[in-house]
Parts: C-alpha cells; sequence; structure tokens
C-alpha cells in the first residue's frame, strides 16, 4: 500500500498507474473488442469514437478538478483543448504520409494504433525530462515561450510550406539501408520474400511500416511545439502528460472524419500560429502585470476564442470558394 502513497512527479502514485490502467484497458478495448476484424472506419463510427474520447477526456478533467482543485481543473481543459488543437493539425501530415505509401484504409487504424503507443512511450520521455529541466532551471520556461513564439510567427510567414515526401531523408534512408517490398502483404509490417538479384530469403519490411515509422517521426517533431505549450500552461507533470495522450488518444478516431474534409480547415493552421504565440507571451505578459500565473480562465477563454475563429474563417472562406 505504501507504493500507492508514493509521490511521483508531483502527484500520488495511484494517480499515475489508475491513468496508466485505464489507459490499457481503452487500448485493448479498441484492438481487442472494436477493431480485431481491422475493418475500414465510416465517418460515422469515426465521429461517435471521436465523441466518446473527448467525452471522456473532458470527465477526466472533472477528476483532476475534484482531486487537485479548480486551477489545475482549468489548467488540464485548456492543456487538453490546446493539445486537441495542435494534434489536429497533423491529421495533414497523416493524410499525407498514407496517401504517399498507398496505405488503403482499411489498414490505416491498424498504423495509427500502433503508433499510439510509440507516442505513448515517446511522450513520457520527453514530459519526464522537461519536467526535470523545468524543476532544475526555471529560466527554461522562458526559452520555451520564446520558442513558441518564434514558431507561431514562423508559421504566420509560411515557414511551414507543402513538404514533398519523396525528398524525405528519412524515408529515403530507410529504403536504401534497408530491404523494402514494393508491394503491401496485408496487415503486415515485415514480410519474408526472396531477394529479386540472389533469390535468397530475406526479411522485408512493408510499406506498412515505414508509413509507422514516419508518423512516429512526425509526432516527435509535433511534440516540439506541443509539450512546451502546455509546460507554458502549467508545469505540472501529470497535467502535461494526461493532457497530451487524452488529445492523441482520440485524433486517432478523429482522423478518419477529417481526412475526408481536410480542405475545410485550410486556415486552421494560421489560428494554430497565433495560439502558439499567445501561449508563449502569458509567461512575458504576467511578468509584466506582476502576476504570479496568466489566469487561467482568461487562457481558457482566449484559446477557445482564437481557435473558434480559425475554424469558423476557414468554413465560411472554403464554402465561398466552392
Amino acid at each position: 500500500m505504501e507504493l500507492f502513497t508514493l509521490v511521483f512527479l508531483g502527484q500520488p502514485m495511484w494517480m499515475w498507474l489508475g491513468f496508466i490502467g485505464l489507459v490499457a484497458l481503452l487500448l485493448a478495448f479498441d484492438l481487442g473488442v472494436l477493431h480485431r476484424d481491422g475493418h475500414e472506419i465510416e465517418v460515422r463510427e469515426s465521429l461517435l469514437l471521436s465523441g466518446f474520447y473527448i467525452t471522456l477526456g473532458l470527465a477526466f478533467g472533472g477528476f483532476v478538478w475534484w482531486q487537485l482543485g479548480a486551477q489545475p481543473g482549468v489548467e488540464y481543459l485548456t492543456a487538453f483543448v490546446v493539445e486537441k488543437s495542435l494534434a489536429m493539425d497533423n491529421v495533414f501530415v497523416i493524410a499525407m504520409i498514407f496517401g504517399y505509401l498507398a496505405i488503403p484504409r482499411h489498414l490505416q487504424h491498424r498504423v495509427l494504433f500502433w503508433g499510439i503507443l510509440g507516442v505513448i512511450v515517446l511522450r513520457a520521455v520527453m514530459i519526464g525530462f522537461g519536467a526535470t529541466l523545468v524543476s532544475e532551471f526555471g529560466w527554461l520556461l522562458y526559452v520555451f515561450a520564446a520558442f513558441l513564439i518564434f514558431t507561431g510567427v514562423r508559421m504566420l510567414m509560411g515557414g511551414h510550406g507543402e513538404t514533398d515526401l519523396s525528398k524525405n531523408p528519412v524515408l529515403n534512408f530507410m529504403k536504401k539501408r534497408f530491404r523494402v517490398s514494393e508491394q503491401l502483404h496485408g496487415d503486415r509490417f515485415f514480410v519474408q520474400q526472396a531477394d529479386p538479384k540472389t533469390g535468397r530469403i530475406h526479411r522485408y519490411m512493408t510499406p506498412l511500416f515505414l508509413a509507422l515509422v514516419m508518423i512516429e517521426i512526425a509526432d516527435v517533431i509535433f511534440a516540439v511545439d506541443s509539450v512546451p505549450a502546455v509546460f507554458a500552461i502549467t508545469t505540472d507533470p501529470y497535467i502535461v502528460y494526461t493532457s497530451n495522450i487524452f488529445a492523441i488518444l482520440g485524433l486517432r478516431a478523429l482522423y478518419f472524419a477529417l481526412a475526408a474534409v481536410i480542405h475545410r480547415f485550410a486556415y486552421l493552421k494560421h489560428a494554430l500560429a497565433v495560439l502558439l504565440v499567445f501561449i508563449g507571451s502569458k509567461i512575458f505578459v504576467s511578468d509584466l502585470m506582476g502576476w504570479d500565473k496568466f489566469p487561467a480562465e482568461w487562457s481558457l477563454g482566449v484559446t477557445f476564442a482564437i481557435l473558434a475563429a480559425g475554424i469558423g474563417y476557414s468554413l465560411w472562406r472554403t464554402v465561398e470558394k466552392n
């Protein structure tokens, strides 16, 4: 029983174990019950699953509010909304990867499912490392804030243009250094087949595995923006990690609905850029105003306003063009 009462990264161990157990149950239910037949996910199912994960993420925010207090509860909700919004930008990249590697829709869930397992581990390492650095060197928060402002301004100025995957160095390196099959082999990541030159049997990666690697790398790149963004909202590792994971869990479900209408959110990236600038500037504004912290309820309100404006403007402009 002493294990459960130990404090780990600022919170009791039972809260960490409870969260990890919940995520494990969700993943087991997802793969073992909902998608064990590997069927193609339709838009209706995608929306229902996404609604379920969003509801669960918000309900967990209620638990944080009840267990830790109103301020952490609002911080969790703000972090969840920010992470969910930034994760949506990942949909654009995921759709591009699947399109370039010609991954059919009925196999995409398998890639995303195993991808989330890697994300859970990678985000834990990055957040744990970040939390340790912030606790030792408080000035790093100002570095994170300045980086977010720089990233947001660069996005507004068109610094994130279209990506040509045919020139991606990681993808080209893997194709040159490893044996990669030209064709898909069902839902398999690796396959045994004969070398066309020697006739000897070797293990080959399939395009499905290449897609998994590329999506994991994409998440690491996006985490460079999203993790500092949440640390600018709260330095509690528990809130940072749980909001990250709940946002990403629902992204897999939401992807299948958003992928079909991605063009309708053409201006969402501009809203996300403004959001990054706002989040980064909060620390400097708080210092100028003499506040201990930027008011959490103000932060949540401004976040909703920026995202609502970006989504509304995107829908209006795309309808106008059509």
